[in-house]
């Protein structure tokens, strides 16, 4: 397969998720678990108590205790907040967009424009991953699963269009792996933005699954 064509390229303003309008609730909600993701962000979740997260949201703690009983569901509604917006708003942008290169690239986009702009977030998913039992733990982590399903999806369909020859799993984990720890590094006074990024890492990720080894003739 030779280069890879740049011609289609993301436009934000065209596949930006439409606004959905927040109720009071939703916005105060919203508001409370931005407190709990800095406070785990900068404590852990171990180390992070009830006494903490209310003075961060200005809430009492008999209020917190009475909406939020325990910490794991804050950190339960900051994970299931996250990839759930985060699925919400790829879906929304993917709608439409029948050219398979253009899909990954908006993936990739999608996924680093939010965690770009909630650092925090990243670093509390990343470190607490494991932290959630029982119930929290599946609920999220069904979450996840649709969210990788739709990456495997989108690397199948390519794969099969222009009949390439890699690891689907392979090439999913390694993108995620290049995504996610970009909170580790990125600096926003030197780094590039959102879009930027997702561009370069667009075309050294479709670079390498679409460039590798060619089929065979005899078909293995």
């Amino acid at each position: 397969m030779g280069a890879i064509s740049t011609a289609a390229r993301i436009s934000p303003r065209r596949h930006r998720a439409p606004t959905v309008p927040a109720t009071r609730f939703d916005k105060r909600l919203a508001e409370i678990l931005a407190h709990a993701t800095d406070v785990f962000c900068e404590k852990g979740y171990e180390g992070a108590s009830m006494r903490d997260l209310s003075r961060a949201s200005g809430m009492s703690l008999a209020g917190l205790y009475y909406y939020f009983e325990s910490k794991e569901r804050l950190l339960f509604l900051i994970q299931k907040h996250t990839f759930t917006t985060i699925v919400r708003r790829l879906k929304a942008r993917l709608e439409g967009v029948g050219d398979l290169e253009q899909q990954v690239r908006i993936f990739i986009l999608n996924h680093l424009e939010y965690f770009l702009a909630n650092p925090a977030s990243m670093k509390v998913l990343s470190h607490e991953a494991d932290a959630l039992k029982n119930g929290f733990a599946s609920e999220v982590a069904a979450i996840k699963r649709e969210y990788y399903r739709i990456c495997v999806g989108l690397l199948d369909e390519l794969k099969s269009e222009r009949a390439l020859q890699f690891s689907t799993r392979i090439a999913v984990l390694s993108l995620f792996g290049m995504m996610n720890w970009i909170y580790t590094w990125h600096n926003s006074r030197v780094d590039a933005d959102a879009e930027q990024l997702a561009r370069e890492m667009s075309d050294i990720f479709l670079r390498g699954v679409m460039n590798g080894p060619k089929p065979r003739r005899d078909g293995r």
